[in-house]
């Protein structure tokens, strides 16, 4: 047989046939000397192959019909293995199998050769990926571009509790699916001066003269829809040195001078987020934005220019959306190519631009969102500097004809923060630089209006808008869990692959017994396996009859690691206190990476450390309570441990988490979710029903009203016998015997403090806690809710998400 997508055979000893000439003539190893990597690159070589013809295909198309393209910049993409994934989407699965068992392989253990891309860290990056999946499956012209990170962000390794960061070398043995594309290759240019000028004609110019150049390099990599013949592109870009080797210090013996120009370049694309915690680090992180999105917006440019002459018509064939603030300065790069490029006059430059650009904003922390000092970004981005200041002063014109006796609203509202150091706020360029400017949930979106954007949502009463976060269900159910996949399709079909809603047909099959078993049956052979993958990384033995209680994703202060782990304490304590008395058995599992640079995170990480030291090692603790910390929690690991958990902890103080998308993971693999009415939590309570979920803790409002009233932390305490307990063992030291005082910091965070409000919400998450025990012990009735949360996650896909940018924001139709 044929696939349509790939016009080559793929049967499988065609197949078979692919590996073996691979691994001959590709690499030049034969079953002696190949590696399990080798045989790995032997079978992704010959599935990337299949996938060349369409990609082709598609992107001939896209030209030839001059269509409107989507273009998604992000800072990250975190796509995942991706053999298994490639595989799944050309329909080939049993195929590969087949084959691959025929020469002696096995499939699943060529899956585990295979490294993670290290393009990103969490949510940001996955969710590009997906969205990346998505656009591919539903047809629509799409193209992603990024940062080909050498080493991405770090390899996180425990030792004695600590996060240790060493270099994420995963590109040390190639990757077999991107393209240098060396034909593609643009210049960057930093720093110089600003010249300005009036031509014979009388026309006013500026030229952005005595630049430092770099330049960028162009790695492609294909993007397959599932099973429709569509394969779309994502473009990472690598720093080339514009003079890679100077001969004459090298003659002169200075061999390292000779080489520096190539280092510093090559610096850029080296780590994902380098530390700006010193101010070579923070210019490192400026330079990395605009060189993305200088190279990006010069390719995008080429392609219109191939078909088009009127720019005019620009936003008519381009549709470009910024995940999040990192690429905006991609707004100011439009406007400089089309002023002193195209020649274009400011107010068409303008509208161009506005029509053209989309944001998407992921935080509600005013400290989250980029600032760039102004001295440091008029060094680096001169000419970029005079446009910025153009903008905002006509912005604020308008501003002041509206609101012509309201300076606080100018200052709030301006793109320039006034201070000792001005700085330049990214979010604000973002808002008044593009058409649509949306939020990534519900509460979110409406928090944005309320407060962090109220002025701006006056200003512009229909820009902003809602576009709820999702996830692809052909990776994290099809691909992550096989054996759910097959028992699901088994009762209602396969039509959920690109229609998530068709899961609703699941909901009947809750209330049948034999159903349900096969249910706990898939559960618990996941957990088993998670088990053994815990016995291999940690020596650490769990049971998978406990309950899997999960708490994964990036490590900081307002997703309140803290407060699973006083609540951890606190049942430490009840075993502590009564040694005999029956409980339900827990298995904690904890994983996430802190950045390098945020000292409270990383203690957090030694803090849960020492606490499962403690708790694995006490006798009279034995299988009631185990706490593991996973490290280097990665999308391969999170394929792993999405389909044995049990409890999904989405604990957030209310009124931070944008979103999440690890909540919609695991509720698609049948966890049930404890958390805060919070982010996307409201609407997965929404959809699953109050009796399918555990929601705890004070609201957003409730928490800025105590904010308001004065918080004081120390009053919970009084209120609490097993939080004040638990804070008398950190303050002892007997969770750090042999490291006196190392956790001064959070325990006086907390109890001064308690910025995001743990003492507040700590009984109630107590309480909740007790309730799931409870409801765990009826194995039926917890099933139940497990199946009808996988039944109710049809909101939650990105091809939900994709769709309405494509019919609200883009202007694009989905094509399959």
């Amino acid at each position: 047989m044929k696939n349509d997508l790939s016009g080559k055979e793929n049967t499988v000893e065609s197949l078979k046939t692919a590996f073996l000439h691979n691994r001959k003539y590709s690499i030049a190893k034969d079953i002696y000397t190949a590696t399990d990597y080798d045989n790995f690159q032997s079978m992704a070589m010959g599935i990337r192959d299949r996938l060349i013809e369409g990609w082709i295909v598609t992107q001939q198309r896209y030209h030839d019909e001059n269509c409107k393209r989507v273009y998604y910049l992000s800072l990250e993409f975190l796509p995942g293995r991706l053999l298994a994934n490639n595989i799944l989407n050309l329909g080939l699965v049993d195929e590969s199998k087949k084959a691959m068992e025929e020469l002696g392989f096995n499939l699943e253990d060529l899956y585990e050769q295979e490294i993670d891309p290290a393009l990103g860290n969490g949510g940001l990056g996955r969710l590009a990926a997906c969205f990346l999946d998505s656009m591919a499956t539903l047809g629509i012209p799409a193209t992603g571009y990024g940062i080909r990170y050498d080493y991405g962000i770090f390899d996180q390794k425990i030792v004695k509790g600590y996060q240790v960061e060493t270099p994420d070398e995963w590109l040390s043995l190639g990757n077999p699916w991107e393209f240098e594309r060396p034909e593609f290759t643009l210049k960057i240019r930093f720093y110089g001066k600003t010249v300005k000028r009036v031509d014979k004609s009388g026309k006013f110019h500026v030229d952005w003269v005595d630049t430092s150049d770099v330049l960028a390099m162009a790695y492609d990599t294909p993007i397959p829809g599932y099973r429709n013949a569509v394969v779309n592109n994502l473009r990472l870009w690598s720093a080339r040195s514009t003079a890679e080797f100077d001969l004459d210090y090298f003659h002169d013996g200075d061999y390292i001078k000779a080489c520096e120009n190539k280092i510093i370049s090559e610096n850029i694309s080296r780590v994902l987020y380098p530390s700006d915690n010193v101010l070579k680090g923070v210019e490192l992180r400026l330079k990395q934005e605009y060189f993305f999105t200088s190279a990006s917006m010069q390719d995008i440019i080429r392609r219109f220019k191939m078909h088009n002459e009127d720019f005019r018509t620009f936003p008519d064939k381009v549709a470009i959306q910024l995940n999040d603030t990192h690429p905006a300065i991609a707004i100011v790069e439009l406007m400089r190519i089309l002023i002193d490029e195209e020649e274009l006059g400011w107010e068409t430059a303008w509208d161009i631009t506005v029509r053209t650009f989309a944001y998407t904003n992921h935080t509600i922390m005013p400290e989250a969102l980029e600032g760039w000092s102004v001295p440091l970004f008029g060094k680096l981005l001169p000419r970029h500097l005079e446009l910025i200041y153009e903008i905002n002063m006509r912005f604020l014109r308008g501003v002041a004809n509206r609101y012509p006796h309201a300076p606080e609203k100018l200052r709030r509202m301006s793109l320039i923060e006034e201070g000792p150091v001005k700085k330049i706020r990214m979010s604000h360029l973002c808002i008044v630089g593009s058409h649509s400017v949306n939020g990534v949930s519900r509460l979110h979106t409406e928090l944005l209006k309320t407060t962090l954007f109220k002025d701006f949502s006056e200003f512009f009463p229909r820009k902003l808008n809602v576009k709820t976060n999702g996830i692809t269900q052909r990776r994290w159910l099809k691909k992550a869990n096989p054996p759910l996949s097959e028992l699901i399709c088994g009762a209602v079909g396969d039509e959920w692959a690109t229609d998530l809603a068709r899961l609703k047909k699941l909901a009947p099959f809750a209330s049948d017994g034999s159903f349900r078993e096969k249910w706990r049956a898939v559960k618990r052979e996941n957990k088993v396996r998670l088990a053994g993958y815990v016995k291999d990384k940690t020596d650490i033995i769990i049971d998978p009859d406990s309950v899997f209680d999960v708490q994964v994703k990036r490590i900081h202060e307002y997703k309140r690691q803290v407060l699973f782990a006083l609540y951890l304490i606190s049942q430490y304590i009840r075993i502590k206190n009564d040694p005999e008395k029956d409980v339900v058995p827990r298995t904690a599992i904890v994983g996430g990476k802190a950045a390098p640079g945020y000292a409270m995170a990383k203690l957090t990480i030694k803090f849960i450390n020492n606490i499962a030291d403690v708790i694995n090692k006490d006798p009279d603790v034995k299988d009631k309570l185990k706490v593991v910390f996973l490290e280097n929690y990665c999308v391969s690991l999170a394929e792993r441990i999405f389909p044995a958990s049990d409890l999904s902890e989405q604990i957030s103080t209310a009124g931070k988490e944008a979103s999440g998308t690890g909540n919609m993971k695991f509720m698609l693999n049948g966890a049930v979710t404890i958390g805060t009415w919070d982010g996307a939590n409201i609407e997965i309570a929404e959809e699953v029903g109050p009796e399918n979920i555990f929601i705890f803790g004070h609201k957003a409002h409730e928490i800025a009203g105590m904010r308001e009233a004065g918080y004081n932390p120390r009053e919970y305490i009084l209120n609490s016998p097993l939080l004040e307990e638990a804070l008398r063992l950190i303050q002892e030291d007997f969770f750090s015997q042999f490291e006196p005082k190392i956790f001064k910091l959070i325990y006086n965070s907390l109890l001064w403090h308690d910025p995001f409000m743990v003492f507040a919400d700590f009984e109630d998450y107590l309480f909740t806690q007790d309730r799931v025990s409870k409801a765990y012990l009826d194995r039926e009735e917890w099933t139940k809710k497990s199946i009808m949360n996988t039944a109710n996650s049809g909101k939650f896909s990105s091809d939900r998400t994709v769709r309405e940018y494509s019919e609200e924001i883009w202007g694009v139709e989905c094509g399959a």
